[in-house]
């Protein structure tokens, strides 16, 4: 009898758990499951540019980047973001500190994918007009978001190695992921 109430527990167990993950990834996620901040680290390179085919034009040697940032969501499609980033082993833009001149836009799907459209503004290091967009998965109850850049625009870049220039067309080639994770304060998410 005992080992009989046991099954029963864990198959109830077992069926609750995996209602509870088809609710998630049936349409529990919106723009509201990120509010707050969350903190970013990233990593990865700028390869070249793109010409209006989608054709790369590599650099004569890649750029590596590393960021970190705080973004904090407004729960309503909007973001605030402060980053500190290198780019060959140089502060990004010349950043002598974190640099607040940054905000964007974001969308999360039913199905918790999304993505984020990130503006740098007048005033900091980095020229305004400067836009990179991300493709984002929110998993972990909306604590952790992953995320790679798909879209990066410079108002100005340096000539890639076969000599193609910008304007008119500065968009990068890069490979670069992000991943966010929810800042924990005083013990509460």
């Amino acid at each position: 009898m005992k080992i009989k109430h046991s099954r029963m527990l864990s198959a109830t167990a077992f069926a609750l758990l995996s209602l509870s993950s088809a609710a998630q990834a049936g349409g529990l996620c919106s723009d509201a499951t990120l509010r707050g901040a969350y903190g970013f680290h990233g990593h990865g390179e700028i390869l070249g540019l793109l010409d209006s085919n989608n054709k790369l034009h590599p650099f004569s040697s890649p750029s590596t980047l590393d960021d970190v940032a705080i973004v904090t969501f407004d729960g309503s499609g909007k973001f605030t973001r402060t980053d500190y980033g290198m780019i060959n082993g140089l502060p990004k833009g010349g950043q002598t500190a974190f640099n607040p001149y940054q905000g964007g836009t974001y969308t999360v799907n039913s199905d918790c994918t999304g993505y984020m459209k990130l503006t740098y503004t007048s005033g900091g290091p980095v020229p305004a007009g400067v836009e990179t967009d991300l493709q984002i998965v929110v998993s972990d109850d909306g604590t952790l978001i992953e995320s790679v850049v798909y879209h990066a625009y410079s108002p100005s870049a340096a000539p890639t190695a076969d000599g193609t220039t910008c304007p008119p067309n500065c968009d990068q080639g890069v490979q670069e992921q992000f991943e966010g994770k929810k800042v924990l304060i005083y013990g509460f998410r």
